[in-house]
């Protein structure tokens, strides 16, 4: 039996993405447990990521509520970063926005479940697109700060969309979709708008990747550790940021912080 708290899923781009979960002091390698019975029971104990501080609820994927409205990395601007207020002097931790908003940021066009256009810093690529399930993705545009790159997104999505959704992503049901020719309407219809923000255009192959899983679910679940402490399963596979058993489905990033058991 392994016990620690869990975190975000670490990936490996692979033949197959390589996915592995660290509790406590060690390591699993979680690609090695699909198709084995798994026993994963939640201890009630949840702890703040941030100061590792015991709480009773948390916040924003693993976070006190003290951390929640105080650190940079929990700010509304990291979900819309247009809204960025580092050059109003107001950024929670300037530091931090130095090392993590002011560098450079790809924006990309994937298929997790059907044509999206997002961002993230360079420094990602390809990790964010694995934590997104996508099976293809196409690095189209890079800038120099993060928000430069929500200002370009935010456009851009009004056609393509911004958004992925989660259940056909678990159902590995993807539209059929050209990211190269899509890549080129962006190119022809927002030639303007990535002139006007000094982007630079990105002429690189599309990515696919390939997840471990011996079988989709035709209906998705969702799982929550507080309504199901104890989940006792098959582990049908792992995509995105969640764990496919055969009862459902679990995020793991939203449980961050929750304190486990695990056995196999």
């Amino acid at each position: 039996m392994i016990k620690g708290t869990i975190s975000k899923l670490g990936t490996k781009h692979e033949e197959t993405v390589k996915y592995s979960l660290k509790l406590g002091e060690e390591v699993v390698e979680l690609n090695e447990l699909v198709g084995k019975e798994l026993k994963l029971e939640f201890t009630q104990n949840i702890y703040c990521i941030d100061t590792g501080k015991k709480i009773k609820k948390s916040y924003g994927q693993g976070y006190s509520w003290e951390s929640f409205v105080t650190l940079p990395e929990c700010d509304t601007c990291i979900v819309k970063p247009e809204l960025c207020h580092y050059s109003n002097g107001t950024c929670r931790d300037p530091e931090w926005g130095e090392k993590h908003c002011l560098q450079p940021h790809i924006i990309y066009l994937a298929n997790s479940s059907q044509l999206k256009v997002g961002i993230t810093r360079k420094v990602n690529v390809p990790h964010r697109w694995m934590d997104q399930g996508a099976v293809f993705a196409l690095p189209i545009l890079e800038v120099k700060d993060r928000r430069t790159s929500g200002l370009i997104e935010i456009e851009i999505a009004k056609k393509f969309g911004d958004k992925t959704n989660w259940r056909r992503m678990l159902k590995n049901d993807n539209d059929e979709i050209d990211l190269v020719a899509a890549r080129e309407t962006v190119f022809k219809e927002f030639d303007e708008l990535i002139n006007r923000h000094g982007a630079k255009k990105i002429d690189e192959e599309v990515l696919s990747f390939e997840y471990p899983a011996i079988k989709y679910p035709e209906k998705v679940t969702s799982l929550n550790l507080l309504k199901k402490p104890v989940i006792e399963s098959t582990l049908l596979g792992i995509k995105g940021q969640y764990l496919i058993f055969d009862c459902g489905a679990l995020n793991m990033r939203k449980h961050q912080g929750y304190e486990i058991t695990l056995d196999f």
